[in-house]
């Protein structure tokens, strides 16, 4: 399955639903909920055993009989082939040379339909076959839903975000297990002026059946969920509940899941989500959140990279006060997400941003620019938080070498890798979080306000150079997108010498002020009164000052023993 934390790889099952470890996170927006009416579509692909790198395929004429074998997106086991498309497009990670983009997270589903006897395309070829094949997010539809009733689903249930310059769409799809080959699914198209989100829980409920230029779904559907159990024979077509019948809610996936939609959805709307907090909670499951919300403000490519770097912010939801944060109010928790205290079960929060990402995007789309234009994969390694988001044209024929596939892996480190010098910074803040990210953060909003920037005037060479020559714009745009990688990923690693100098050991240094002075200027900021106050809370007298007056030392906190670790 895609994106689980390794942690929890086996399965829970409850009531014969599958619940699965909550990890990846998509947020997709209209043209009209936007500042400049670009869609957008991101993804932060969350796993522990995925090492982050930006996947190619060139466009392509093929032969007939020309086969494409298909590996396992997360193991490359060989599961199969399938006949080549005459022509294939471009591709770039999962946004092609058309702007058409796909993101997705795994929701599991019930049991009987998690696995399909010799199914041989999984969610992620479906994908990457996909792009590779369609222009459009409609035909991308349509040929994801061709070719897993074809050669049958190898994955488990998957919403998927699928956009292009025009619109975009929530499909949530299931394969239909040992019953019969193929998969069931519903599509619906975000109306205009909406967004939409989805973490690891399906969000389709009932659809409306007039609709059929905003809405599709396999059209056995119901009669599938009839035949096999799903749904009661008695059940009327319109409301029939995708959700209900092949991804029930539970409390606890609720909570790690469906919570991070209303964080998205709470900042758009700033702060109109409360009506909905206790379902986020994972308690009023009758509740259910919409599938789109219309934002209170139009939305800027910053804002949607803002809601792929969320940790609960300022919302009920916000753990980075309690001990569970440290002592620097750090937003992430080590893994397992559970635990379990003289025999209750507690639940740390999930939320967007977390430390696992093995890479993420923001697709931009801008249906006023020529295809090859289009379509910018804002890109990046690791933790979305604390990494810079790369432009990269979908267009490009080229990925730069600090983001190419072979350029180390999980045990194998390389100074020249995105994926392992993002990871350096990240690793560095979670040290110190709050004395050391704000100084990161700064650095980040610099610098992809600059790629910003700079990208209008590429927009406009490369669309003066398209008019006179397309083959040279693509060209063009290669060789930005591969420098503007490489510099980066060389830049970053600088930096975090930089910062490895600055806050070692617990001080902070300076230069001095004083120019005949070489020492430096060194600070020890310590840790924050409150947690001196736990200290003395846990430990009792054991640290008080040997000074301090007997009466002191028998009111100092609690007398608890203090472990040893050697």
């Amino acid at each position: 399955a895609s994106c689980i934390e390794m942690q929890v790889q086996q399965l829970l099952v409850l009531a014969g639903i599958v619940t699965l470890a909550h990890a990846c996170s998509n947020f997709m927006a209209s043209s009209g909920a936007t500042e400049d009416g670009s869609t957008f579509v991101s993804y932060s692909a969350d796993a522990h055993n995925m090492y982050g790198f930006l996947d190619h395929y060139p466009a392509a004429d093929h032969k007939p009989g020309d086969m494409h074998e298909i590996h396992d997106y997360e193991t490359g086991d060989l599961l199969g082939e399938i006949p080549e498309a005459n022509h294939t497009y471009n591709v770039v990670g999962f946004m092609n040379e058309f702007g058409v983009t796909i993101g997705e997270t795994t929701y599991g589903g019930v049991e009987e339909l998690c696995g399909q006897d010799g199914a041989i395309i999984d969610y992620g070829s479906l994908m990457s076959i996909t792009l590779q094949r369609s222009k459009t997010a409609r035909e991308a539809i349509v040929t994801m839903t061709s070719l897993a009733n074809e050669y049958g689903y190898a994955s488990e249930g998957e919403s998927f975000s699928i956009g292009d310059p025009n619109e975009v769409w929530h499909m949530d799809l299931i394969g239909k297990g040992n019953f019969e080959l193929g998969v069931v699914w519903v599509a619906i198209r975000a109306p205009e002026g909406y967004v939409g989100a989805h973490a690891n829980q399906a969000r389709i409920t009932t659809w409306p059946r007039d609709d059929p230029d905003n809405v599709m779904w396999a059209e056995e559907i119901v009669d599938f969920a009839k035949t096999n159990g799903f749904y009661p024979e008695s059940g009327k077509d319109e409301d029939f509940d995708f959700t209900a019948a092949f991804n029930p809610l539970v409390g606890e996936n609720v909570r790690g899941c469906e919570a991070r939609v209303w964080s998205a959805f709470q900042y758009v709307t700033e702060g109109g989500m409360d009506d909905y907090l206790e379902y986020a909670k994972g308690l009023e499951l009758d509740n259910r959140m919409p599938l789109f919300v219309k934002p209170t403000f139009a939305l800027s490519l910053n804002d949607t990279k803002r809601i792929m770097r969320d940790h609960f912010e300022g919302t009920w939801f916000d753990f980075r006060s309690d001990v569970g944060a440290q002592a620097f109010n750090m937003p992430y928790r080590w893994r397992p997400l559970t635990f379990d205290v003289e025999g209750k079960r507690y639940i740390n929060e999930r939320s967007i941003a977390t430390q696992q990402t093995a890479f993420g995007f923001v697709g931009q789309m801008r249906a006023w620019l020529p295809a090859p234009i289009s379509g910018i994969l804002w890109f990046t390694c690791d933790d979305t938080a604390t990494a810079v988001y790369a432009p990269m044209y979908g267009s490009m024929s080229r990925v730069p070498h600090a983001y190419a596939k072979g350029n180390g892996d999980l045990m194998d480190f390389s100074f020249e890798s995105a994926f392992w010098v993002f990871n350096l910074v990240a690793n560095w803040a979670y040290m110190r979080y709050e004395l050391i990210y704000p100084e990161i953060a700064v650095q980040i909003f610099e610098l992809e306000d600059f790629y910003q920037v700079t990208c209008a005037t590429v927009d406009s060479t490369a669309a003066d150079l398209y008019s006179k020559d397309p083959a040279a714009a693509v060209e063009y745009l290669t060789t930005f997108s591969e420098g503007a990688g490489n510099d980066l990923v060389e830049f970053w690693g600088e930096y975090w010498k930089y910062l490895v100098m600055k806050y070692l050991d617990g001080n902070v240094k300076y230069p001095n002020p004083d120019p005949n002075k070489s020492t430096p200027v060194v600070e020890w900021p310590g840790y924050p009164d409150e947690w001196y106050a736990r200290i003395v809370d846990d430990a009792g007298a054991h640290y008080l000052d040997p000074d301090q007056p007997e009466a002191e030392r028998a009111t100092a906190g609690n007398s608890q023993r203090v472990p040893h670790y050697w």
